[in-house]
């Protein structure tokens, strides 16, 4: 027997005729006979918590992967519409009590439905303009000359009165800008940081392509921390986008290609200097990097050289928690939020080490929040593509934090650093948990 959504009992539905998916990585039979239905998984699923509706809740959308695998319906229509509107959290893999890949599912029907179902002009051009640019550092740092003269310009009342009046998704667009230092846009990290005193690891750092260019300055103090607590800190020049954005999005191909550059090149980095991890201090880059392996297992070529990748790499805070710290810490007399970008909470699972790494700071006050397992409506590209549903959980998330009366908020994701400040505006400090701890070991405020 199973279940439906709803909760009420069953026979297993019959195979009513060829899978409407292709043959090229289906999402898993095993992987959906796991789901029971239980509904554990409710209460943490952004998209149910807004609109109370089965379909749009983990165990609804694998009820449609389960038709649509077993012939009962097609990929257009209710499972791409369900699908599409999944803010990919993973927050559901983390409360399973059965353990289901929800994770594995959706990285296999993504891929399966962009293939497959054709999406309108309109989203088709919008979707195709947000990869044009981010993934290419060399594009963000030209866009970043415009977006410092816009933001300039922001104050000007005509321009803010012509911004307020923007549609949907050019509105959300406008709000989620970051804010732009020309000087940091085109700065560069070192290739080779020594360590500061004895070397106790060598790491090779990803820098990213939004990170890099419009939060450069949370790299340089991830080298500067790393330095300080005895990393040598290696940055090879030729890196480029890991695919993470492209991965998440269902556009397998160019990830994949992706992906076996990024291995490629660490790999040439490693040959030359051994490096002991890989680390990354973006949530979205790490969980991807940490998939290489499972992602290429069936590449005869590249499955093993991924699965070493994938084996090096760390987030910065699993690092600098795994070493006594050695680096003496000023005091940091604040009351902090940490919220958990849901690719490092959920998807990577790493929630205790970033907690452990700022209490090393004296006189920081953390403080928690309700709701903590619940996304903030970032999610890769969500916020720009689904505008609506991403401004109800960033004003729900708002209002959590501010609940809390911090006098900073810290999270480990470009994307929740844009999202949340679009929706707590100035009123609180935003920054990445490293910059709290290089200011407290520099001795400067954060």
């Amino acid at each position: 027997m199973s279940t439906t959504p709803g909760g009420a009992a069953e026979s297993k539905i019959p195979q009513g005729g060829p899978s409407a998916f292709d043959p090229h990585r289906p999402p898993e039979r095993e992987l959906l006979d796991d789901c029971v239905h239980c509904g554990f998984c409710l209460p943490t699923c952004p998209t149910y918590q807004l609109w109370g509706e089965e379909m749009d809740s983990p165990r609804g959308r694998i009820y449609l992967m389960d038709l649509a695998e077993k012939g009962e319906i097609g990929l257009d229509g209710a499972l791409h519409e369900h699908i599409d509107a999944c803010l990919g959290c993973m927050a559901c893999v983390s409360s399973c009590p059965s353990g289901v890949r929800y994770d594995r599912l959706l990285e296999a029907v993504r891929p399966q439905l962009e293939r497959n179902v054709p999406r309108t002009r309109s989203d088709r051009m919008f979707r195709g303009a947000i990869f044009a640019l981010f993934p290419h550092r060399g594009r963000l740092r030209a866009a970043a000359l415009p977006g410092a003269l816009y933001q300039r310009l922001r104050a000007v009342p005509v321009v803010a009165r012509t911004a307020a009046r923007l549609p949907g998704r050019l509105a959300a667009i406008e709000s989620l800008l970051p804010p732009v230092r020309v000087r940091d846009a085109f700065s560069r990290l070192p290739v080779r940081t020594p360590a500061d005193g004895p070397t106790r690891l060598r790491v090779a750092l990803l820098a990213g392509c939004v990170q890099d260019v419009f939060f450069h300055h949370v790299n340089t103090a991830t080298v500067r921390v790393l330095a300080a607590e005895g990393c040598e800190v290696l940055v090879p020049r030729e890196q480029r986008c890991c695919g993470a954005l492209e991965l998440h999005s269902g556009r397998e191909p160019s990830a994949l290609a992706r992906a076996r550059r990024t291995i490629g090149v660490f790999e040439r980095l490693h040959a030359e200097h051994p490096v002991d991890h890989v680390v990354t201090n973006v949530a979205g880059c790490g969980s991807s990097m940490k998939e290489y392996g499972a992602l290429l297992a069936d590449d005869p070529e590249w499955a093993a050289r991924a699965a070493a990748f994938s084996d090096k790499v760390r987030d910065v805070h699993e690092v600098l928690a795994s070493l006594d710290p050695v680096a003496p810490r000023h005091p940091v007399r604040a009351r902090v939020v940490y919220h958990d970008a849901c690719h490092l909470g959920h998807a990577q699972g790493v929630r205790v080490q970033p907690r452990a790494v700022l209490r090393t700071v004296p006189e920081l006050e953390l403080v928690e929040v309700p709701e903590a397992e619940l996304c903030c409506g970032s999610a890769g590209i969500y916020n720009l593509v689904a505008p609506e549903a991403a401004a109800e959980l960033g004003a729900r998330k708002a209002g959590n934090v501010r609940d809390a009366r911090p006098d900073l908020v810290v999270t480990a994701n470009p994307g929740c650093l844009l999202q949340l400040r679009r929706h707590l505006g100035v009123e609180i400090p935003l920054r990445h948990p490293v910059q709290i701890l290089d200011a407290s070991i520099r001795g400067v405020a954060p």
